[in-house]
């Protein structure tokens, strides 16, 4: 009883934080044998924000098990793309949320194929604890093409990663400022052409 309601208290709260940042495309990375309440979750938050979900399975029998679970709840269901994270992730259009399991093995590439909005994007790693334990970096998973902006680790579930990225651009750069060991960075407005300094 215990474990099942802390498993709810994690779906609560990634469903509320779907609804919440009102996501444009909602992409989770499932994994056979993973409960399936999250994806539930997942599911209410696109309807209501009447946001696109996209579940990916790594092969037809994982897509036949997901089907099964949510048809048994009847639950809606979301766009299935089965394949591998190089080819999956390279026709999806810029994620604004996403979701991987971290029993995934191919975790660490979902992640950084993933092609960031232009206002960044929630990125979620359910049942952390079950790889992880407190050794887990968001800067080796972001990839070099965005800016871990935050991140944090919520004792829910089985260990719930959780961070805010950004895509970096050629206007982005990093200074350090007199020693300090604070980072400042300096974006350059494209359209106005000023300059914004934000501190680190």
């Amino acid at each position: 009883m215990f474990k099942d309601s802390v498993q709810l208290e994690a779906v609560e709260l990634i469903s509320a934080m779907a609804g919440g940042w009102k996501p444009r495309l909602i992409v989770e990375a499932w994994s056979r044998g993973s409960n399936i309440t999250t994806s539930i979750g997942l599911s209410i938050a696109a309807r209501h924000q009447s946001s696109r979900y996209v579940c990916i399975v790594p092969n037809q029998r994982a897509k036949l098990e997901f089907e099964t679970l949510l048809k048994d709840r009847d639950s809606p269901m979301p766009e299935l793309v089965v394949g591998e994270a190089k080819d999956v992730m390279a026709i999806l259009p810029e994620v604004e949320f996403m979701v991987v399991d971290a029993k995934r093995k191919d975790m660490y590439e979902l992640f950084r194929l993933a092609k960031l909005s232009h206002r960044g994007a929630v990125l979620l790693c359910t049942n952390g604890n079950h790889r992880f334990g407190a050794g887990f970096g968001w800067d080796l998973v972001v990839g070099k093409k965005s800016r871990l902006v935050r991140s944090s680790v919520i004792p829910v579930g089985q260990g719930l990663y959780i961070a805010y990225a950004r895509k970096k651009c050629e206007s982005e750069k990093i200074l350090l400022r007199n020693g300090s060991r604070w980072m400042w960075i300096t974006r350059i407005d494209q359209k106005t052409g000023e300059e914004h300094i934000f501190r680190g």
